[in-house]
C-alpha cells in the first residue's frame, strides 16, 4: 500500500480560515452591541426593574442593539468555532440560520412592496405611538429628535401629531409650558446660530398654519422618509443586494467546508476499516 493512497481529501485551510477570521468580526462586534444595550438599560435603571421593560408605549431603542447583537453573537460564535474546530454541526446552524435570514429578509422586501399601503398606515401608527411616550425613555426621545432633524419632518404627517402626546397637547387643561408646542428637533435650523435653542418649539401651534413654515418644518415624517427612499433608491437597493450577496457567499463557504470536513472524515474512515 503507497503513501499516496489515501491522499487527496483536504480541508481547504483558505476557506477556513477566512471564515473563521470573517466571523469572528462578527462575533467581537455582537458582544458589543449587547454590552452597549446592557450599559444603556442599567443608566436607565431597567435592570434593577426588569417589569420597566414593558412599561414603556414607544419603543425602546436599546432593543434593537440587543437583538441584532445578539443575532450577530450567535451567528459569529457558530461560525467562528465551526470553522476554528471543523464542527459540521456548528457549520450546518451557522448555514441554515444565515439562510432562514436571508429568507425572511426576501420575504418581507416582497411583502413591503406588495402591501406598501399598510406598511405605510403601519408606520404612521408606530410614529404615533412613539410620539405619545416621547418623554417617557431618553433614547427613544433621542431616536425621535435625530429622525425629524434628519429628515426635516415634524410628526407622522404634520406638526399637529403631537397633539397625541401629553405634555404638547393644546387642550385647555394642559399646564404643560411645552403646550402647543412642539420638540426642537422640528425647528427648521438657523446657521448663524451655534448653540441649540430648546424652546423654539414653544406655542408654535397657536400661530396660524401660514407662520408655522416660518419657524419649523411643516412635512410630516412619512412622506419625507418616502421621499428619501425615492431620492436614494440607488444607493437603498445596492446595500441591499451587497448584503445579500454577503449572506448567499458565506452559506456557500460554509457548505463547502462542511464538504471538504465530510471528504476527509469519509476517507479516514474508509482508512480505518478498509
Amino acid at each position: 500500500m503507497s503513501g499516496n493512497h489515501y491522499k487527496g481529501h483536504e480541508v481547504s485551510c483558505c476557506i477556513k480560515y477566512f471564515i473563521f477570521g470573517f466571523n469572528i468580526l462578527f462575533w467581537l462586534l455582537g458582544m458589543a452591541l449587547v454590552g452597549i444595550g446592557l450599559w444603556a438599560w442599567s443608566e436607565k435603571g431597567v435592570l434593577s426593574n426588569i417589569s420597566s421593560i414593558t412599561d414603556l408605549g414607544g419603543l425602546d431603542p436599546v432593543w434593537l442593539f440587543m437583538v441584532v447583537g445578539g443575532v450577530m453573537f450567535i451567528l459569529g460564535f457558530a461560525g467562528c468555532i465551526g470553522a476554528l474546530r471543523e464542527n459540521t454541526f456548528l457549520l450546518k446552524f451557522f448555514s441554515v440560520f444565515l439562510g432562514i435570514i436571508f429568507f425572511l429578509e426576501l420575504t418581507t422586501g416582497v411583502l413591503a412592496f406588495v402591501f406598501k399601503d399598510w406598511i405605510k398606515d403601519q408606520l404612521n401608527l408606530f410614529i404615533n405611538n412613539n410620539i405619545r411616550a416621547y418623554r417617557d425613555d431618553i433614547d427613544l426621545q433621542n431616536l425621535i429628535d435625530f429622525t425629524q432633524e434628519y429628515w426635516e419632518c415634524c410628526g407622522a404627517f404634520g406638526a399637529d401629531d403631537w397633539n397625541l402626546n401629553i405634555y404638547f397637547n393644546c387642550t385647555d387643561g394642559n399646564p404643560s409650558r411645552e403646550k402647543c408646542g412642539v420638540p426642537f428637533s422640528c425647528c427648521t435650523k438657523d446657521p448663524a446660530e451655534d448653540v441649540i435653542n430648546t424652546q423654539c418649539g414653544y406655542d408654535i401651534r397657536a400661530k396660524p398654519d401660514s407662520e408655522q413654515k416660518d419657524y419649523i418644518n411643516v412635512k410630516g415624517c412619512v412622506p419625507q422618509f418616502e421621499k428619501w427612499l425615492q431620492d436614494n433608491l440607488t444607493l437603498v437597493a445596492g446595500i441591499f443586494i451587497g448584503v445579500a450577496l454577503l449572506q448567499i457567499f458565506g452559506i456557500c463557504l460554509a457548505q463547502n467546508l462542511v464538504s471538504d470536513i465530510e471528504a476527509v472524515q469519509a476517507s479516514w474512515t474508509s482508512r480505518v476499516f478498509s
